[in-house]
């Protein structure tokens, strides 16, 4: 019969054959990811004799054809005695044989190894055309050719050396991967990223189709390795400080920390020494204890501002970068390539471990804990919105048009981010003057009329109603709720332009309310300001001054000659204010004064705006009782 299924039909696969019919099952796949895991294989036994106190350097070199890769390393040199049960080379045994090593038993050869299946160095030998393998050990130097997983000759003894170490240099198969070509980037920057994790091992790769030579060793460890991957992400952090931990008894645990601006969060978690890119219990544990120390400090200090408001641990970790380093005796990896880890017990064992000295860590540093605390704060209020948004916009009907450029927006001609001003005035009196004085060429002018509505604790669907902040936004060009995209904005200065009066401050304060509620990231990126306008003109002779305010006027009559004459007039308003003297005081680049807007403490900020422009009006009572000792009647500005 044609469908005939007998014992003849079954294949059984000696020796290195399995890795060659079924390559993907042992390095994931055959594309460069696959080609560079036999790097990784090679250079993970040598570590892990760095691991075990026998070496501490591993050398990495590139050859010049770019398909070929030599890792040495100084540890002992594997074993090329006879074995006594196999007869053959202990060297041949563990390159010709899957499941072989010194990581089976129970001695202590390899306390802590990032191989335990026996697999990695056979894999790398059946997949390549040619490797070599050279053994320096007990005063002699040892050779063996192998190709396509199988010994070219015996192993050869070349003769006497002083030294101990393993060579093994290797090209890979091309008749199995899709190419050969290392991508010198990339083993680098592996290379790199290990060095930090081993900060006693010293590693150095030579690229030979460049002639460089890169000595990567940094004795900073993970403490330094947190400061560079902060670094790269390009985004300032929360607070200078940041948290470190290590255990060096038992199981070996360090673990590093930093908040961010970030939106999303960045862990690297690595296994003795391998880097788990899909995590595993230990990252889990990593996450959840920081979830819980925030919970428990909240809590514990018993914190205002985040009453009443649903704080998730994607808001926690919102903005974090988190190093973690484990060192496991019986590691349980989730297959060959080791991308996770299975361990179930390192779960509660990180959260033990990092959860209480994270708390003591922020009880200890209250400063840095608050800022932090208003970081968390700020991504649940912006989360909070971004839903309420998504509801909105799901109600709106699929034909709503895209809203034009606000009619009243005098624009600017420069389409360059970086050099275009956004003047927000008070007004269409003082747009006027601003229109007139302002340079068209990179200032733009948007007045608003009156004062706008009040944001704070207000449902993002209701303030985006308000005609005057939805023309601000639109005039923006980022968006708001979860359609803000900072990539989107129009102009790389964003000026509120006020009367120099209570009224004015008033609406001045209650713009950056918004901004701070609903755009937050203009303030956190440096893109808000608040212009200087003079409320006093001085005249002395032929002299001018402008003062600011009060205080100033005060500081600027006591410095002119006690026979002075000075004529001192005070504006209205910004309306009847000259073009002329509009721009030499205020708009004029040259000679104007512009605030920063800078949040020092998230927290802080918050826990002002909810106060003094919440709901509850028992804060702003106390808030003038206790501040209507500072100022007397004649200072009130009526």
């Amino acid at each position: 019969m044609a469908n005939r299924y007998t014992a003849a039909d079954i294949t059984v696969l000696e020796g290195l054959e399995p890795v060659r019919k079924r390559p993907s099952m042992y390095i994931g796949s055959t594309d460069a990811k696959g080609l560079h895991h036999l790097v990784w294989e090679i250079v993970d036994n040598a570590v892990d004799e760095h691991l075990n106190g026998f070496a501490d350097s591993v050398i990495v070199t590139l050859h010049k054809s770019g398909d070929a890769v030599t890792v040495q390393d100084n540890g002992r040199g594997i074993p090329v005695d006879m074995h006594p049960k196999h007869k053959r080379p202990a060297l041949e045994l563990l390159l010709t044989t899957l499941h072989s090593g010194a990581k089976f038993g129970e001695g202590d050869n390899y306390i802590h190894s990032g191989g335990l299946h026996g697999v990695g160095s056979s894999v790398v030998n059946a997949l390549s055309k040619q490797l070599t393998a050279t053994i320096r050990r007990d005063g002699y130097e040892y050779q063996q050719v192998y190709r396509k997983g199988i010994p070219v000759a015996p192993l050869k003894k070349l003769g006497q050396f002083r030294g101990h170490g393993t060579l093994i240099t290797f090209a890979p198969d091309d008749t199995i991967f899709k190419t050969t070509q290392f991508d010198a980037e990339q083993i680098r920057a592996h290379l790199e990223d290990m060095s930090y994790i081993h900060s006693g091992l010293t590693i150095v790769f030579k690229n030979e189709k460049t002639g460089e030579t890169l000595e990567l060793s940094h004795p900073g460890g993970i403490p330094e390795f947190l400061g560079k991957l902060v670094k790269d992400a390009d985004k300032p952090t929360v607070s200078d400080a940041a948290f470190y931990v290590a255990r060096t008894t038992g199981e070996k645990i360090e673990a590093a920390l930093q908040w961010t601006e970030a939106t999303e969060e960045v862990f690297r978690s690595y296994v003795n020494g391998i880097r788990t890119l899909a995590g595993g219990t230990h990252e889990s544990g990593f996450k959840g204890a920081i979830v819980k120390a925030i919970r428990n400090y909240i809590a514990t200090h018993e914190i205002k501002a985040t009453k009443g408001l649903d704080i998730t641990a994607e808001d926690i970790r919102e903005g974090v970068v988190g190093v973690l380093s484990v060192f496991v005796r019986e590691p349980m990896f989730q297959g060959q390539t080791k991308e996770r880890l299975n361990n179930p017990e390192m779960n509660a064992i990180i959260d033990g471990f990092v959860r209480p000295t994270l708390e003591a860590w922020l009880s200890n540093n209250m400063s840095a804990a608050d800022q932090i605390v208003g970081r968390i704060v700020l991504a649940a209020r912006a989360r909070l919105a971004s839903r309420e948004a998504v509801s909105e916009v799901k109600r709106k009907s699929a034909g709503s048009k895209r809203l034009s450029l606000p009619g009243k927006l005098a624009d600017c001609k420069t389409g360059d981010l970086n050099k275009s001003e956004l003047f927000i005035v008070e007004g269409d009196s003082a747009g006027g003057s601003a229109k007139q004085g302002r340079d068209n060429r990179f200032q733009a002018v948007l007045p608003l009329r009156g004062k706008i509505l009040n944001a704070e604790g207000i449902a993002f669907s209701t303030v985006m109603a308000n005609r005057e902040l939805a023309d601000l936004v639109n005039a923006l060009g980022t968006g708001a709720g979860d359609k803000f995209n900072i990539n989107g904005l129009r102009y790389g200065k964003i000026i509120l332009l006020m009367d120099a009066d209570a009224d004015g401050y008033h609406i001045s304060t209650l713009l950056l309310t918004f901004l701070f509620r609903h755009l937050t990231d203009l303030i956190r990126k440096g893109h808000v300001y608040i212009a200087q306008p003079p409320l006093y003109r001085i005249d002395v002779g032929k002299e001018t001054f402008w003062a600011r305010d009060d205080r100033h006027k005060e500081e600027i009559l006591s410095g002119l000659r006690a026979n002075s004459k000075p004529d001192v007039s005070r504006f209205k308003g910004l309306g009847e204010m000259d073009a002329p003297v509009l721009k030499a005081t205020t708009l004029d680049p040259r000679t104007r004064t512009l605030l920063k807007v800078n949040i020092e403490s998230n927290l802080d900020a918050d826990r002002t705006f909810v106060e003094l422009l919440g709901k509850d009006p028992a804060h702003r009572f106390k808030f003038i009782m206790e501040s209507s000792t500072l100022a007397v009647a004649e200072e009130l500005d009526i």
